[in-house]
């Protein structure tokens, strides 16, 4: 066939210029030709130029990126060119299939015309990334040649009355508009920029975001074909390949989405619907009208992108059916009729009857409708975050002027507020992701059922039908299984708690052999919890079972009724295929039904209780209740200056000036120089109704001296401190505060001496380093900071802790004792530069050493050197002396006030109760023992605490150290270490599936394969049928046949077997969902349960080196992992990754050329999976991560509102929040753009898998004479696909992160548990052993671990029955390693202990260790009922229970407490004292009966009474057994029979008392330095 530009037809028409040049048709095409290569050859070099100097800086640096004028408008007409450009070549090609040479000049000129357009718009992305617009001259000069070249085709078509029904002309006059568009776009950036034609250019410059390279998330200020398919991602998806993503790696928010920005969004249009509604703040409608007027437009943008995907995802089926519908048509060819200028004109009917120009188009709405997909739900994701962040910031701005009393009478609680922030904000960010399917579904509904009527009739009505009635159904069991999912959580809540107990209390369990009891009652909640789990799996396998089922009964019922109900049903695979595709789209939304209405009515709920806390009191609304400032020497100078905070570390941002009112105002009053504050006939309360908590107040605070306020518990001293600080709700009367002398002017400086320094009695810590807590964000000054920490005492605590002061304190400062978070409340009081300091009782916790050395050296050397003004609250009478000014308290009034001399003038009553008083406090500091106080027990305790934590760290550090080692040394490692991170974790997946058993896992692989098989021969069947079916139709044609029942097709057979296939099919989807479902009930089963028994036997050095969390969090993050998550993710992989190959087999099947185009595919499919999953789990790590920070800081600050309040620190705060807030929020929109980049590239190669199936196919169809139906199996089957490409990856890489929880509760169960067989039978051992007490340690050597020292060595002693034995040392000596030999809880390597003539290290564990009795240091009690405590086993009668009580002197307690024996005891014994805790162990030992007690350090935690009363009991109670005393002071063990003294593991002495008094022996030594 030959081949030329015009042609070489046998008519000369081509080449006829007889009319002049224009009016030949070739020539114009020709002529239009021209523009395209003037361009391509003007751009290329400038652009190869360019390319090699310009784009790499461009790439990496984008400070320079700025969009013209019209940018948008730009790309969007350049879009459409190329859509119009490839409508002009296909038709170009059509038209020229039907003569006999071939005519370039029909398609070539829209072949460069689409090689301009492209080179144009790379052309001008580079310009405008490099802001050089003088070089858009030469698109000036092409659009203006394009524009013109392309009138004159107009016009010419227009001249021989070419018009609108042929194609080709409409073409013609859609590019010229398009032409002439862009061109008006340029001629704009050129009045616009005025880079040229004027004096003058403008200069702009990038947007300040991109100037700041810390900004990495550039989605706003890309362009749009790089927002649309998140190309700008591919660096930093890649490079998460290389190197771990953090938060570094992910930079800063830009600042248009940053918390403060939509926060101000947020109160403008706050403001705005206050001045313009009725309603009242209270109503939630108008915290909805202002959530619509801040973010209501990008989700209306969001909307329209759902929409118009929704739209053209009906193009699938329409085209489906056109392909199939044209080749199944016998007529395949037609002529033209229309023929002018020497060519043929096809009309746009003609045009779209061609198969592969179908093809084409549904490829091209394929790409469209899935970037309009995730264009709609990147803007609604990102609008939710948005939205969630603005939110979070009124939640935080609103709890700083929270009124104190809504948190003291219990109105609020910490719980409620962070419920707030944690689970009401993402409740609605998700109704914002959610909110767009609103408008979408009931569109998408409708256009569907129509289509379907049209396709099928009134049948297609019955199937919708069958859809619509089984959706409520689906929202039921959605119901129900939120509904199981509740009752699992507070199951879940209950076992968690239990197990947590049973681990704090695991060395008391093992010392009593509790373990079972314990761990039978963890697995009767975990059998319950197992319960409701099955009616959640139950629920949950009905879920998927219908979205698998519905659409099968809706196609059955669909054909089956259309076959019945029409004799000549067309049954075309054109119409069954359609049909087929139209129903899985029907689907889609109506299971989305449910989703979304939950996930209204939750957000209608979450708007309520937000709106309920915003109207709820603040502190400065009340207009009486004013703190007022007393001026001292001018008026006018600080007249209307607020108290204001500085921030001290930088400058206060801009962001937040003048946003917040001001909640206290000041009043300027004179007043004499010497008071800072006073109080006139104050009354003040908590709540606005409640009586007054202080009444007729008249207080009056000396400036620069040391103010004491005292009185008895309960008497209002701590309200009053409130009360002065604005936080009370005042009645009446006035509170005065002076401006401080020498604050020259109210500079930055005069406004952060009005901030008060306040220690609350409760002390408040901040989940930070120790030294961050004392400067609370004052610059350090080391010289102070030193003198701070010597005056409260903190220096020795400081050495014990891991990292010194810049060890992190845990939340509400749990890893410190109270003693030392009191200490740390008081350093940072002490250490503030405040002019005044308020102490709340600050000695309540400490003992009287470390009180008069904080009295001392920290409020009367260092604040009172300074002249600070201090305001102290105590009962330490015996400090009055040094106080210069007295307010005594009574009952919420003022009792006196004045200096102690005038106390002691006007009220000498008074002043006698304090003497007393205070000589029997003197009396106590006597009493106390030097040896070891309270506070070195502390010590020791938190040193025993850091033990385990150290170790943790430091292997976390190995671990930092190796890594660092790795990144810097070893290329080789590091890439090891990556290809560790980019592997699946099979191992975990084996070990998942193989705790199933051998019937499940079968079933669920075999029911799997065998349900896919069986969807697929339905298909296969439907094609089968509806092929034949039109074959007969085809043949009855050809005959011509007059006898109806000749020509009927009947479809009875085919029906019968398309419906037991399709019944077969909806029982298999059950079959599969309750096997996924039952599979992971049965391992998590499986798992727990030797987790549970594992964890119980492990021995004790396990529970001393990993921290209590870690193995806290097997039994509660990574449980309910497996219990709830992997299941469902196993079952949607499962599916997915079976659809794609079942579709894969059938397009292979149907045309097996497909495979060849398939290799690239696959190839391109696995890196992007590869490199998703890696930067995915790291993603979603920093999301995790970083929401926690985020929580602590809004917990952190509802607890210590008065202290921020006081310090008038709130800016600091806040400032704080902001970048918490930002953080996570960056975190979250980068791992939806990671999601939205990978769906994006997903449904592109499915969309170039659909476009290869339908070429590949038509071309068989057309040549081969393939099947019509089976063409539409395969395009159907391609379709499904791209639904699924993405669903495979997003499930492997939730798979991934999931099966870590598996594989970190394998690395538990890898070890080592204590051997709990013995040597001896239980008939060897005597039924009362040891029923005398007679203990021989025979050259006994221990230690911990076989890796580690002994702690004793060869230790050799004999008691004898009934002997009271005293254990003394120093503190290391070996003493509890000692007590712990007995239980054989340590590793006894050497030697033998003898009991009763029995060596122990051949009797079981659990015997050896329930026939003995220990009383330890920490005293430990359980949940539940007093009985429980003292007797586990329920083997006592009441009377032995109310004996030993008795004898704990505790019986008159438990007698007078509701229900006696059975009287609860909560979590920890929290509702006892410390000394009655103590007492309780004392009572369970002597329940025990044994013959012998080891009591160790048993008395080190209570005081000296309890002590008294203890000593006492042991002599008389257990006068007639063996008792060994741990001593942690030498004056409890004076009356001992026998005393050993061990030192560094080895026993130094052991004689009786008075033989080691008598010598000059250590014990001596210790006794005398203990007086």
């Amino acid at each position: 066939m030959s081949l030329s530009f015009c042609g070489n037809d046998n008519d000369t028409a081509a080449y006829n210029v007889d009319n002049g040049v224009l009016n030949n048709g070739c020539f114009v095409d020709a002529l239009n030709v021209v523009p395209h290569v003037l361009l391509l050859f003007i751009t290329f070099p400038i652009l190869f130029i360019g390319w090699g100097s310009q784009s790499s800086k461009v790439h990496i640096h984008h400070s320079t990126w700025l969009h013209f004028p019209g940018h948008n408008l730009r790309w969007i007409l350049t879009f459409i060119l190329l859509f119009v450009l490839v409508c002009e070549i296909a038709e170009g090609i059509v038209s020229d299939g039907f003569t006999d040479s071939r005519h370039l000049h029909l398609y070539m000129p829209a072949g460069m015309g689409f090689m301009a357009a492209i080179t144009s718009i790379v052309y001008y992305h580079n310009i405008e990334t490099s802001n050089f617009p003088k070089l858009l001259l030469a698109l000036l000069v092409y659009w203006t040649l394009a524009f013109i070249t392309k009138t004159v085709k107009f016009a010419k078509f227009y001249e021989h009355g070419i018009g609108l029904s042929q194609l080709r002309f409409c073409i013609a006059t859609l590019l010229a508009i398009l032409y002439g568009m862009l061109l008006a776009v340029e001629v704009n950036v050129i009045r616009v920029r005025r880079y040229i034609f004027y004096k003058h250019s403008r200069e702009v410059k990038p947007p300040e975001d991109l100037q700041d390279l810390g900004v990495r998330f550039l989605q706003p200020f890309v362009n749009l074909i790089s927002k649309g398919t998140y190309w700008w991602m591919n660096t930093f998806i890649t490079t998460a390949h290389k190197r771990p993503i953090d938060l570094k790696a992910i930079g800063k928010l830009p600042f248009a989405m940053r918390a403060v920005t939509n926060y101000m969004h947020l109160k403008d249009a706050y403001e705005a619907q206050k001045k313009k509604t009725t309603v009242s703040p209270q109503d939630s409608k108008l915290f909805w009208r202002v959530l619509r007027q801040a973010f209501g437009r990008p989700i209306v943008l969001s909307s329209t992108f759902r929409i118009l995907a929704d739209l053209l995802g009906f193009a699938g089926p329409l085209c489906i059916s056109g392909i199939v519908h044209h080749l199944s048509d016998e007529n395949k060819t037609f002529r033209p009729q229309v023929k002018l200028l020497g060519v043929h004109f096809i009309s746009s009917q003609e045009f779209l009857a061609n198969a592969y120009v179908i093809a084409v188009l549904l490829f091209l709405a394929l790409l469209l409708q899935r970037t309009f997909l995730q264009a709609s739900y990147y803007v609604a994701i990102e609008t939710g975050i948005n939205l969630r962040g603005a939110i979070q910031t009124k939640i935080y701005n609103k709890i700083l002027r929270l009124s104190t009393s809504n948190m003291s009478m219990g109105e609020m609680t910490v719980g409620q507020i962070c419920n707030l922030v944690a689970i009401d904000t993402n409740q609605l960010m998700w109704f914002f992701f959610l909110s767009p399917n609103l408008w979408a579904m009931p569109v998408q509904i409708i256009v569907g059922v129509i289509l379907l009527y049209y396709l099928l009739g009134i049948s297609a009505l019955i199937g919708a039908t069958v859809i619509a009635v089984l959706a409520p159904v689906q929202y039921f069991v959605a119901t129900k299984l939120s509904q199981a999912q509740r009752s699992t959580l507070d199951y879940s809540n209950e076992r968690l708690r239990k197990t947590n107990e049973l681990l704090r209390g695991i060395k008391l369990l093992k010392l009593y052999a509790w373990e079972q009891i314990f761990h039978k009652s963890v697995e009767e909640t975990r059998h319950k919890e197992l319960t409701s789990l099955k009616s959640f799996a139950l629920y949950t396998s009905l879920s998927i079972f219908m979205n698998a089922a519905i659409p099968i009964a809706a196609v059955l019922t669909t054909f089956v009724v259309h076959t019945h109900l029409y004799e000549d049903a067309d049954l075309s695979p054109a119409v069954a295929f359609a049909s087929l595709s139209l129903f899985h789209i029907l689907v889609t939304p109506l299971f989305l039904l449910s989703t979304v209405v939950r996930s209204t009515v939750k957000a209608l709920v979450s708007v309520q209780k937000l709106n309920e806390f915003f109207s709820s009191e603040e502190i400065g609304e009340d207009q009486s209740r004013i703190v007022v400032q007393l001026d001292i020497e001018n008026h006018s100078k600080y007249q209307t200056v607020p108290l204001k905070v500085i921030n001290r570390k930088r400058p206060t941002k801009e962001e937040w000036h003048n946003y917040e009112p001001q909640s206290r105002q000041q009043i300027s009053i004179t007043e004499g120089d010497d008071v800072l504050i006073k109080v006139t006939n104050g009354f003040f309360t908590w709540t606005s109704d409640g009586a007054p908590t202080l009444s007729n107040i008249d207080i009056k605070i000396p400036y620069g001296q040391l103010t004491m306020i005292v009185g008895q518990v309960g008497c209002g001293k701590s309200s009053l401190l409130l009360a002065a600080l604005g936080e009370m709700q005042k009645n009446s009367g006035n509170v005065y505060w002076n401006s401080l002398p020498g604050s020259e002017s109210m500079t930055g400086e005069g406004r952060r001496r009005s901030s008060v320094a306040y220690a609350a009695q409760k002390p408040w810590l901040l989940n930070t380093t120790v030294e961050e807590n004392i400067t609370f964000g004052s610059p350090l000054n080391k010289q102070r900071y030193k003198a701070v920490i010597d005056a409260c005492s903190l220096q020795p605590d400081i050495d014990i802790l891991p990292q010194g002061d810049q060890t992190q304190i845990g939340e509400r400062g749990i890893n410190l004792s109270g003693g030392q978070r009191q200490r740390i409340s008081v350093a940072r009081s002490l250490y503030q530069q405040t002019n005044v300091v308020f102490l709340d009782d600050p000695f309540s916790a400490l003992d009287v050493h470390l009180s008069d050395h904080l009295m001392q050296d920290g409020i009367l050397k260092l604040l009172q050197v300074e002249k600070r003004t201090v305001v102290l609250v105590t009962h330490k009478l015996q400090y009055l002396p040094h106080a210069d000014w007295i307010i005594a308290m009574k009952d919420g009034t003022i009792q006196r006030e004045g200096t102690l001399k005038d106390i002691q003038n006007s009220d000498p009553e008074l002043f006698e109760l304090w003497k007393t008083l205070m000589n029997r406090q003197d009396q106590e500091l006597e009493k106390e023992t030097v040896a070891e106080s309270k506070t070195t027990l502390e010590r020791k305790n938190l040193r025993r605490a850091m033990y385990s934590r150290e170790a943790l760290l430091k292997t976390l550090q190995e671990a930092e150290d190796e890594q660092d080692v790795i990144e810097s040394d070893d290329e080789d490692n590091l890439s090891s270490v990556l290809l560790q991170r980019a592997k699946m974790p099979w191992h975990a997946c084996g070990k998942y599936l193989s705790s199933a058993g051998c019937l499940l896992l079968p079933l669920l692989i075999f029911s799997q394969l065998f349900k896919h098989t069986v969807m697929v021969a339905t298909d296969y069947w439907l094609a089968k049928w509806t092929s034949d079916a039109i074959q007969v139709k085809i043949e009855a044609e050809k005959r011509n046949c007059s006898l109806i029942q000749d020509c009927r097709f009947n479809h009875s057979s085919y029906t019968i077997v398309f419906s037991i296939l399709c019944c077969l099919g909806i029982v298999l989807c059950l079959v599969t969902s309750i096997a996924v479902e039952w599979t992971g009930l049965k391992v998590t089963k499986e798992l727990h349960k030797s987790l549970l028994n594992k964890i119980i036997l492990a021995p004790m050095r396990f529970f001393d080196t990993t921290p209590l969390g870690n193995i806290l969090n097997r039994f509660s993050a990574d449980t309910n992992v497996i219990d709830q998550h992997i299941p469902a993710t196993l079952e949607c992989l499962s599916r997915s990754t079976l659809l794609c190959v079942s579709a894969l087999a059938v397009i292979s099947f149907v045309t097996p050329v497909f495979l060849i185009a398939l290799v690239p595919l696959a190839v391109a499919y696995y890196f992007i999976q590869k490199y998703f999953r890696v930067a995915s789990r790291d993603l979603q790590q920093l999301d995790d991560s970083t929401q926690l920070p985020l929580l602590s800081h809004f917990s952190e600050t509802v607890e210590g509102l008065i202290t921020i309040r006081a310090f008038r620190d709130e800016n600091r705060f806040r400032q704080q929040l902001l970048e918490l807030t930002d953080t996570n929020n960056i975190a979250s929109l980068f791992l939806t753009a990671a999601n939205r980049w990978l769906e994006v590239r997903m449904e592109y190669i499915g969309a170039c898998v659909v476009l290869i199936a339908a070429v590949a196919s038509i071309t068989n169809s057309l040549y081969y004479g393939l099947a019509s139906g089976l063409v539409g199996l395969g395009l159907t089957y391609a379709l499904m696909i791209s639904n699924y490409l993405n669903w495979m990856v997003r499930n492997l890489a939730d798979m991934e992160v999931q099966l870590g929880a598996v594989q970190r509760i394998n690395s538990l169960l890898q070890i080592e548990t204590e051997n709990y067989d013995g040597l001896l039978s239980p008939s060897q051992i005597p039924p009362n052993w040891p029923d005398e007490g007679e203990i021989k340690i025979l050259n006994l050597s221990v230690r911990y671990d076989s890796t580690l020292k002994p702690v004793l060595k060869n230790v050799n002693a004999h008691i004898n029955p009934g002997q009271k034995v005293g254990i003394c040392g120093r503190t290391g000596s070996g003493k509890s390693s000692f007590s712990l030999a007995f239980f054989r809880m340590v590793d006894m390597f050497e030697g033998r202990i003898i009991i009763d003539g029995i060596d122990i290290s051949k009797l079981p564990l659990s015997t050896l260790r329930s026939r003995l009795s220990i009383i330890l240091q920490d005293p430990v009690l359980f949940s539940g009922s007093i009985r429980f405590n003292l007797d586990p086993e329920r083997k006592c009668t009441d009377s032995v229970l109310w004996e030993s009580l008795e004898i704990a002197q505790l019986k008159h307690v438990v007698k007078a407490l509701p229900g006696g024996l059975d009287a609860t005891v909560t979590e920890g014994g929290e509702n006892f004292s410390l000394g009655q805790r103590q007492l309780f162990c004392l009572a369970r030992a002597f329940v025990r009966k044994s013959s012998v007690l080891i009591m160790d350090e048993a008395t080190a935690s209570i005081d000296m009474a309890t002590e008294n009363i203890l000593q006492k009991v042991v002599m008389t109670a257990f006068a007639d057994r063996t008792v060994v005393t741990i001593a942690h002071r030498v004056s409890l063990i004076l009356d001992a029979d026998q005393i050993i003294v061990l030192t560094e593991g080895t026993v130094a002495e052991n004689d009786s008392v008075s033989n080691l008094l008598s010598k000059d022996s250590i014990f001596a030594f210790l006794v005398k330095s203990n007086e």
